[in-house]
C-alpha cells in the first residue's frame, strides 16, 4: 500500500514472501542402505556422529545428542514434524534419528 504526499511517495507496507512449503526429510528413518557408512557409524559409534553432525552445524559435542540437533535441522530445510515427533524419535532410536540428521545434511551439503 502506497500513500501519496506532494513530491514524495511513501511505502506503509512491504511486499512479503509467499511462506516456503515445508518439505520432508529425503530419506527415511530407517533408510539405512542410503549411505551405509554413516549407518555404519550411527549403529557401531553413536557417539562419534553425533559429534560429527555436531560438527557440521557448528555446535560442540560436549553438548550431546539431543532432540534439539534434529529440530534445529528440521528448522533449517524447512522438513514438516513436530517438537514432540522430534523428541520421541530421538528417545526411541537414537541411532536412526542420527543417521537421518546426517543423511539430510549430506544432501545439503
Amino acid at each position: 500500500m502506497t500513500q501519496f504526499v506532494p513530491g514524495q511517495m511513501v511505502i506503509m507496507t512491504q511486499p512479503q514472501a509467499a511462506p516456503a512449503a515445508n518439505s520432508d526429510w529425503n530419506s527415511g528413518l530407517c533408510s539405512f542402505c542410503d549411505d551405509i557408512g554413516v549407518c555404519l557409524c550411527g549403529i557401531f559409534c553413536t557417539i562419534c556422529l553425533g559429534c560429527q553432525i555436531a560438527g557440521n552445524m557448528g555446535e560442540c559435542c560436549l553438548c550431546g545428542t539431543t532432540m534439539a540437533m534434529r529440530t534445529l535441522i528440521r528448522t533449517k530445510y524447512n522438513i514438516s514434524g513436530s517438537l514432540c515427533g522430534d523428541c520421541l524419535v530421538t528417545m526411541c532410536c537414537l541411532p536412526c534419528s542420527l543417521c537421518q540428521i546426517k543423511r539430510e545434511i549430506n544432501c545439503h551439503q
